[in-house]
């Protein structure tokens, strides 16, 4: 029952007269009620429920729509609600209901909108929108409003919804009918709309709404086959007529053998009583024989299932239903759509395509938007190539990028479909899309090999070199293949993939014979381990060159002897040459005892007998304890001794490379210490077509074959030609004809040979034919053939059917581990029952020396060992890992003096491990360095590497500020490989273009002089020297801040030139997000700053020295003007001197000559800036500086003056 206030509301619209609608004052306010309810409605829609079903629309809306055009707020308004109230039920409900009730209401809209859609199937209506739509599109875009597109949008958004409703099935016609559907297009080509759409379509400047028109295209076309729809008007095509011909035969046969069959069941001589039978062999429920009541014509049917109720599948279980449905329309629409498929494509497809392609790069459309473009370029590449085909009308969706784009979209597709399991049926559906447009571009492709034009030939050939070489274009359909749900996929879906596979085959079969030798690209995924490092023997004495026999022992011992008698008495031997231990190993100083004892027999076997002594008495310096390399009072004679007997010692050794280079392969997976890493390698490898077909001979492919050959008698000829192609390219092609001994295929095969139509799948009976005879050839030979047929096969089995069971056994036997014997077992309970308990040793290792009656890995002992139960897991023989030790707070302390006093060294990290008591690996050391906080990053603690750099042709001062700033270029150059990997790419074209404009360290300074930063380097220079005078005097560092107090210096420390000098001159750049001055660093020393700071203002100042000391013409200076300029060049030579003196720097002859000269009368300021105009306007002519015979470039002169009084 309708509501009230919602009756009174549509009660205000108006009144129907006959033809006319009279509406009423209140008429635009009740529409926007109207609106404002619908916005405000339940979930179980109602309002619009009783809008539908006292038909609002039919009524009331397009009449208005119709005859009060004119009114443009009210025609707006109904516009706005009928946008509404069409929008599809799946729209309104988010989803297709499963609950009964809400399901109630999903179909009652359905039904609504069904009526909807008959009502709109006038001419009328759309003539309407029509022109509307023309009118707007008049405008210019500077005359056009936004509510103009928000119109335009609206009349478009209506037609969608319109043509979107689905069709009633039930009152749906028969082919050649004008159905609902029919209908509405027909009104919109009466209309003129269809011209509308192809001018949006093909305008350059209307490109917005080129997603709308894609979608009303699609929906137009929705239930057309687009082969037929080319070939209307054209009269039937012989292959048509043959195909139609066909398809009677087989119906006619079918009759007649049917007829023949009923014929021979009837008797001559009708019998009240059939009789009953019983059929001997064939067990009932009981014990008894099976009892038949019906005709003996009747026996070859008999089933044990006849009568018994068949089992209900769940709905979760059910096979994917079919949801497209193809129907011939009238004839006059599909001419009309013919047409209009052919000015599309010559005027529109390329350009709309490309449209719409870039707004869904751009993600400017909606989710899902792609799949109209795909179905878009199906239908029309599949019409072109049918109709005339012509490759430049499609040139837009002919390419590469095309093919990528859906193969993209086909694997995001597939991959989402089996992990939203909920979806799984839409995701299923849109994959189907994407497989049509791939089948379409490869069937577009092979018709370009057939065109006569060369140059269109050779597009393809291009084509197909690139789609054939990419790995991910071969492995597409059988990933497909073997991710094949039927619950899911309809069986249309499987028809396309099989019909996709046959065509990609053959034209990758065709393009291997016409190049001989295809190279492709080949992936593969390896497992890169990442292991510890483990210390490597001697490769002589690993490789068992040098024999250790106790006989060969004592006859090298002689010469030994004598050179260490040589070398005992040695003062020169230093111990500190060797270290007897690895630093930077995992394995913690004292448990590498054993391991330097090894060492010091090893260098005694190779005849090193310095080596061995050197490393016996560093030794005996890391490990005193115990007296194990002898006591620190020891003489000579007893060191010669105790050489002796570790030459002769048995040590425990670890196994070589060789000898357990298969061990380790196989240890890998087993150590919990180690990173795997998956690793794609990309290669390319020549291209076999009978390997790649070799991947589809497993039981998945064969399955989904055989799944749609059940339906041959629905199938076309053309996929049952492709199913029995593939088959037999597997059967006979590959020899693999057992893949198909399978009972299920076989009962094909026999429902197939015994159908009365068979004469009409001549194929398909012959391939059955061959694979039966193939069957009972083997079936003589192996008995057991008969059981295989209850299993479906891979290879391996295959092989051993045809080859002899144990076939593949004997071929891999190579590669299996050898059987125990009951002797071997009983040697190794024997051995592992002897050593399990002994400390300081492996058990495993210890097998593995005294079992050699038959090579083993430690792996094999090991599982062996645990199938005997003498060990309860595998982890109980794992090798020992990395000792985790906790920091204490001594070492941290420790720690923290040993980074303050080497801070300054080249190899901090280095010096640190050689000092430190608790011995840890450098990697620990680095972290507990980033946790302290003593380092900000790594790279600080990098090894500095210095340069002798050539500084003959430098000045002094240059030369201290260059050996200063090394420190920062060797930080440079330690960065680690990635990093100068990555900028290695672009830095040579950097060095290339910037390289003149890159100042040396040297020349900065004097540039900066003569860009005009006097100022700020001398503010510079001052706070070096202050900070400096500040560490002296304090005793302590800290970073100090460089503050810039006047715009001249802010400039300049924002000047890229100025930054770079700061940078060379060890000053740091503030932190990002922490800082914001530049900062001199608390590393550097009062001496550092001083000779930083002299080195800044000495070259300027020797360059103005030199016009002060030797001037240009000085004939023409009166001497007044010589006294005052002798008198300026002695004080900057004492200024000079002053400075050299606080960096250490000044000579005795420099002291000599400034003393020479006369004194100069300091000002009573400890610092005086002189900065005199007037100076510079007399002394025009003559302070220029002498450059190369050039005129020197006049500048204002500017000086500070420090006496020795400053601090």
């Amino acid at each position: 029952m309708m509501n009230c206030e919602l009756l009174a509301t549509c009660s205000a619209l108006g009144y129907l007269e006959g033809d006319t609608y009279h509406k009423e004052p209140d008429c635009l306010e009740s529409v926007k009620d109207l609106i404002r309810y619908l916005r405000h409605e339940d979930e179980t829609r109602d309002v619009r429920q009783q809008l539908g079903a006292a038909q609002i629309l039919q009524s009331d809306l397009l009449p208005i729509l119709t005859q009060h055009r004119q009114d443009k707020p009210l025609f707006d308004a109904v516009i706005r609600l009928m946008v509404n109230l069409t929008q599809p039920a799946l729209l309104c409900f988010g989803s297709l209901p499963k609950e009964p009730s809400f399901r109630h209401h999903f179909l009652q809209v359905l039904t609504y909108l069904q009526a909807y859609k008959v009502a709109f199937a006038s001419e009328k209506a759309f003539g309407v929108l029509s022109e509307t739509l023309y009118e707007l599109l008049q405008l210019g875009w500077e005359e056009r409003q936004e509510e103009d597109n928000l119109l335009i949008e609206r009349i478009l958004l209506l037609v969608r919804n319109i043509l979107h409703v689905p069709a009633d099935l039930d009152q749906e016609k028969i082919d050649d009918d004008a159905s609902v559907h029919d209908q509405l297009l027909w009104a919109i080509h009466l209309s003129g709309l269809d011209d509308l759409l192809l001018f949006l379509a093909s305008s350059s400047s209307e490109q917005q709404w080129s997603l709308h028109v894609l979608e009303i295209v699609s929906l137009m076309f929705r239930d057309q086959n687009p082969e037929q729809l080319a070939g209307v008007g054209q009269g039937r095509l012989a292959q048509e007529r043959s195909t139609d011909i066909a398809e009677l035969g087989a119906l006619r046969q079918r009759e007649m053998a049917e007829k023949k069959t009923r014929a021979l069941q009837r008797g001559n001589r009708h019998s009240r009583f059939g009789g009953s039978f019983i059929v001997q062999g064939l067990k009932s429920i009981g014990e008894r024989d099976v009892i038949f009541h019906k005709g003996l014509h009747n026996l070859r049917n008999y089933s044990s299932d006849l009568g018994k109720q068949p089992q209900k599948v769940p709905k979760r279980r059910q096979a994917a239903r079919e949801l497209s449905i193809q129907r011939r329309s009238a004839l006059n629409v599909r001419l009309f759509l013919r047409d209009f498929c052919s000015e599309f494509l010559e005027n529109c497809y390329n350009r709309l395509m490309g449209s719409v392609k870039d707004h869904l790069l751009r993600e400017k459309a909606q989710q899902h938007d792609e799949t109209y473009y795909m179905w878009a370029l199906a239908f029309f590449m599949a019409f072109n190539r049918a109709a005339s085909f012509q490759p430049g009308l499609v040139s837009e969706t002919l390419s590469v990028r095309t093919f990528h784009f859906i193969e993209q979209n086909l694997t995001n597709y597939y991959e989402m479909m089996l992990t939203d399991r909920k979806e799984a049926a839409s995701w299923a559906r849109r994959m189907h899309l994407a497989l049509k447009a791939y089948q379409e571009l490869l069937a577009t492709v092979n018709e370009m090999d057939m065109s006569p034009d060369e140059a269109v030939r050779e597009s393809s050939r291009i084509i197909k070199n690139n789609i054939f070489y990419v790995m991910e274009y071969r492995e597409l359909f059988l990933a497909l293949f073997r991710k094949f749900n039927e619950r899911c996929q309809p069986r249309s879906f499987l028809r396309d993939l099989v019909e996709t596979t046959h065509l990609f085959l053959k034209m990758l079969e065709r393009f291997c014979r016409s190049r001989g030798n295809l190279v492709v690209q080949n992936k593969q995924k390896k497992r890169k381990k990442k292991k510890k490092k483990k210390k490597v023997l001697d490769q002589a004495i690993v490789s068992g060159s040098i024999s250790s026999s106790p006989e060969e022992l004592v006859a090298v011992w002689p010469a030994l002897a004598e050179q260490l008698q040589c070398y005992t008495q040695n003062p020169e031997l230093s111990a500190d040459s060797v270290v007897p231990f690895d630093a930077a190993s995992e394995v913690p100083v004292e448990e590498q005892r054993a391991e330097a004892m090894v060492r010091i027999q090893d260098c005694l076997l190779a005849g090193q007998a310095p080596q061995a002594l050197t490393l016996l008495r560093s030794a005996r310096e890391v490990w005193p304890e115990g007296d194990v390399f002898g006591s620190q009072d020891i003489s000579p004679e007893e060191e010669i001794e105790l050489l002796k007997q570790i030459l002769s010692a048995p040590l425990p050794r670890q196994q070589g490379p060789e000898e357990r280079g298969a061990e380790e392969e196989e240890e890998e997976e087993e150590e919990e210490d180690e990173e795997e890493l998956q690793v794609v390698q990309v290669s390319e490898k020549e291209f076999s077509f009978l390997d790649y077909l070799k991947r589809f001979a497993c039981s998945t492919v064969i399955r989904a074959y055989v799944l749609l050959l059940r339906s041959y008698p629905q199938n076309s000829a053309h996929t049952n030609h492709c199913i029995v192609k593939m088959l037999h390219r597997l059967a006979h092609d590959l020899k693999m004809e057992a893949l198909l001994f399978q009972l299920s295929v076989f009962c094909l095969f026999n429902h197939l040979l015994s159908d009365p139509a068979a004469g009409a799948y001549k194929e398909l009976v012959t391939f059955a034919k061959y694979i039966l005879a193939k069957f009972f050839a083997l079936a003589a030979v192996n008995q057991k053939a008969f059981v295989e047929l209850l299993f479906w096969k891979n290879t391996a089995v295959v092989r051993e059917m045809t080859e002899g069971y144990g076939s593949v056994d004997d071929r891999s036997s190579s590669r299996r581990a050898p059987v125990w014997s009951p002797e071997e077992e009983a040697h190794l309970r024997e051995l592992y029952l002897a050593h399990k308990d002994v400390e300081g040793q492996d058990v495993v290792e210890v097998i593995l020396v005294h079992l050699n009656t038959v090579p083993r890995t430690r792996k094999q002992i090991i599982h062996h060992l645990v199938q005997l139960g003498l060990a309860d897991s595998v982890k109980d023989f794992q090798r020992k890992g990395t000792h985790i030790v906790l920091w204490t707070e001594d070492q941290e302390l420790e720690l923290q003096r040993l980074f303050e006093e080497f801070q300054d060294s080249d190899d901090v990290l280095g010096h640190i491990m050689k000092n430190i008591t608790a011995k840890r690996s450098r990697a620990r050391i680095v972290d507990k360095l980033l946790a302290l906080g003593l380092v900000a990053e790594r790279r600080e603690l990098y090894k500095k590497r210095r340069k002798k750099l050539a500084s003959s042709s430098l000045p002094k001062g240059a030369e201290s500020l260059k050996d200063f700033c090394q420190e920062d270029l060797e930080e440079e150059e330690n960065l680690p490989e990635e990093e100068s990997e990555e900028e290695g790419e672009g830095g040579s074209e950097a060095e290339q273009v910037q390289g003149s404009s890159v100042l040396s360290t040297e020349n900065l300074g004097q540039s900066l002089h003569q860009e005009g930063f006097s100022t700020p380097l001398l503010w510079l220079q001052n706070c070096l020297i202050r900070a400096a005078d500040d560490r002296e005097e304090d005793g302590c560092s800290q970073a100090v801040p460089l503050v810039p107090l006047t715009e001249e210096n802010e400039e300049a420390m924002e000047n890229e030139q100025f930054q770079q000098l700061l940078r060379k001159l060890g000053v740091q750049p503030p932190a990002s997000g922490q800082e914001t001055f530049w900062r001199i660093p608390a590393k550097l020393s009062p001496t550092q700053l001083r000779r930083v700071a002299a080195s800044l203002s000495q070259p300027e100042e020797e360059q103005k020295l030199q016009p002060e000391l030797q001037p240009e013409v000085p004939g023409e200076q009166d001497s007044d003007e010589e006294h005052h300029k002798e008198h300026r060049a002695q004080a900057l030579r004492a200024l000079l001197l002053a400075r050299k003196k606080k960096a250490g720097l000044a000579s005795p002859e420099e002291e000599d000559t400034v003393v020479g000269k006369e004194p100069l009368k300091a000002a009573p300021k400890k610092r005086q800036l002189l900065d005199s105009d007037e100076e510079q306007e007399e002394d025009e002519g003559s302070n220029r500086v002498p450059e190369l015979g050039a005129p020197g470039i006049q500048k204002k002169k500017r000086f500070q003056i420090e006496d020795d009084e400053d601090d």
